[in-house]
């Protein structure tokens, strides 16, 4: 029987330029809190929000703590400068809707809001931090993207930038690309410098009907 590929993508940093952003957000969230905002966007990038708190702000109430970050980021969602990685638009247009998904440490309406602003197609399924009960760089997110689309694991091609995306598709038993990065992740079966370069494989890998080639 021949398989079926499918593809889930990160979005920050895979399909969207969003780190100033980012960064400006936590520097806010850091300031409201009197703390160093170098230091707390350094612990934000490697967790999800409530595992930031807990890191930084250990005796204040995660739940206050995630309402501020919230009214900034969807501010931000308005306000903010984003931009599609060259090449995203037409990758995205191309797949077919039922053969890819998003799969991302950010909340659904914040990803869709982004999206709609820089023109970016959306697929029929986003995985998003409400979804899961553990984040990256636990497999949680991939499996359930898969289980959703109702993918074999081995059939899934993740397009990640960041090590914890990286090491959550390794540990779900995906084949795992890295683009947008200066040297490539040690573990990832492939790396291309951009999105663009990459753009090409990974239209080749849908349209196939073969297993993907890491």
């Amino acid at each position: 029987m021949t398989s079926r590929n499918f593809v889930l993508f990160d979005v920050d940093g895979t399909l969207m330029d969003a780190v100033a952003n980012q960064r400006r957000v936590w520097h806010e969230w850091a300031a409201r809190h009197g703390l160093d905002g170098d230091e707390v966007y350094a612990v934000a990038l490697r967790t999800r929000p409530v595992e930031t708190f807990a890191a930084v702000v250990p005796g204040r109430d995660p739940d206050e703590c995630l309402a501020l970050l919230h009214t900034l980021e969807d501010e931000d969602v308005c306000t903010g400068a984003y931009a599609a990685f060259d090449g995203a638009a037409e990758l995205l247009a191309g797949l077919p809707a039922d053969r890819w998904a998003l799969v991302t440490s950010n909340y659904e309406h914040r990803v869709r809001g982004r999206f709609e602003r820089t023109g970016l197609p959306l697929p029929g399924l986003i995985v998003d931090a409400a979804s899961v009960a553990e984040g990256k760089p636990s497999p949680v997110p991939y499996l359930t993207a898969a289980e959703k689309l109702g993918a074999d694991p081995a059939d899934c091609l993740v397009i990640e930038d960041a090590p914890s995306g990286v090491r959550s598709g390794l540990d779900a038993g995906m084949t795992v690309w890295t683009v947008n990065t200066p040297a490539p992740h040690p573990d990832a079966h492939r790396h291309f410098p951009t999105l663009a370069d990459a753009a090409p494989h990974i239209a080749a890998a849908l349209g196939t009907g073969q297993r993907i080639v890491s």
